[in-house]
């Protein structure tokens, strides 16, 4: 049996994931499809537009068989984690192939990229100034979008947890705006969203986009703010990923912003990239302090969070050694448990009441099933 896994965050799902989709199935020809996908909030350190069980559910619509949770803590991560912890979960769930997207589509040059000893997360900085690399990578520089660096950290992580690997060219600027090409991306269409644009029928999620509320930053400032500016700066010191004096240099442009948009205008600078500063700011939202992570115990279950008949008759299959399946709630470690429903309450606090206690009570529930 063939079992291929894909890395996603569907923040919402476009045509792009759905040629992602096809496209693995048809190079791998599997047998069954699993994705690993986001919580209620994205690797880039943001609320996602829609919850994470309206995304599975379009995901199971779209052709993945299984839909497994990255975990809140591996989600709001740098690169390099980020993509361990999806590799490391996708090896448990049994997958020998992995299929990704990336820029430069040249898997030989990521390749030999993951084997030198770089740090990936700040590899787009490194290679501009050259600094602490072999003379030889000159000759590898070019333009290393996102994409490209997932996959070098997803091609680090796959020494660790072996499995064969393709990539797919992508379709689409990474953060191209533009709405009226065949493939657009992801962050043109929440901005569309959030603007109450037309959505030119680039994704299934149109309807769901057309009565849902759309989560995105804006709304959380307020709090952000006000805990910046009263918080004891020990206190911000010890939220997770808060370094380098980043509490002090927030709280700077709290007192001196009004909006969340300027807010981050006025705090992106050489040393503290928008992608940090969000993540930063999602574990204050969330109140997930350096001590709690680093007293986490390893990760190891699989939380499904939804699936078809295929992927259903596919966990019969599985006997977990040294992990465990959950498809409950109450089957998550404690400590991980806990910081999920603070994701999710936090997640829901700027949702109309009525949405905000369904996703609530949601989150408690069993995956989504689709019948075929």
């Amino acid at each position: 049996m063939k079992i291929t896994g894909i890395v996603t965050e569907y923040n919402p799902f476009h045509k792009g994931h759905k040629y992602h989709i096809d496209e693995a199935r048809r190079i791998t020809q599997c047998d069954v499809l699993i994705a690993v996908m986001s919580g209620q909030f994205v690797q880039r350190g943001e609320p996602a537009l829609l919850d994470k069980w309206q995304r599975t559910q379009t995901a199971l619509q779209q052709g993945v068989d299984l839909v497994i949770e990255l975990p809140y803590v591996a989600c709001v991560q740098e690169a390099s984690r980020f993509a361990e912890a999806s590799i490391k979960l996708l090896y448990l769930a049994g997958c020998d192939h992995i299929v990704f997207g990336s820029e430069t589509h040249d898997l030989e040059k990521l390749q030999l990229l993951s084997e030198l000893p770089i740090h990936v997360d700040h590899l787009k900085e490194a290679l501009k100034t050259g600094m602490g690399y072999p003379k030889a990578i000159s000759s590898l520089q070019g333009p290393f979008a996102p994409n490209d660096i997932l996959g070098i950290a997803y091609l680090k992580a796959i020494k660790k947890y072996p499995m064969n690997v393709s990539t797919l060219q992508r379709t689409n600027a990474y953060r191209g705006l533009e709405m009226d090409i065949p493939y657009v991306s992801a962050s043109a269409l929440r901005k569309a969203a959030l603007n109450h644009e037309d959505l030119h029928q680039q994704t299934p999620m149109e309807s769901n986009i057309e009565t849902s509320y759309l989560n995105h930053w804006a709304p959380f400032y307020p709090y952000l703010k006000l805990k910046l500016i009263t918080s004891a700066q020990e206190d911000l010191a010890q939220i997770f990923l808060m370094s380098e004096g980043l509490e002090n240099h927030l709280v700077k442009c709290a007192l001196e912003h009004s909006t969340y948009d300027a807010f981050i205008q006025s705090a992106i600078t050489k040393r503290y990239t928008k992608a940090r500063i969000q993540r930063c700011l999602t574990h204050l939202l969330t109140q997930t302090t350096r001590n709690e992570v680093n007293n986490l115990p390893p990760m190891h279950t699989l939380r499904i969070l939804g699936m078809n008949s295929k992927g259903r008759a596919y966990l019969k299959t599985l006997v977990p050694e040294g992990y465990i399946l959950a498809s409950r709630f109450n089957h998550l470690n404690p400590a991980y448990r806990k910081m999920e429903y603070r994701a999710t309450l936090a997640y829901a606090s700027t949702l109309p009441i009525d949405q905000a206690q369904r996703l609530i009570q949601r989150e408690i529930e069993g995956p989504i099933l689709i019948k075929d």
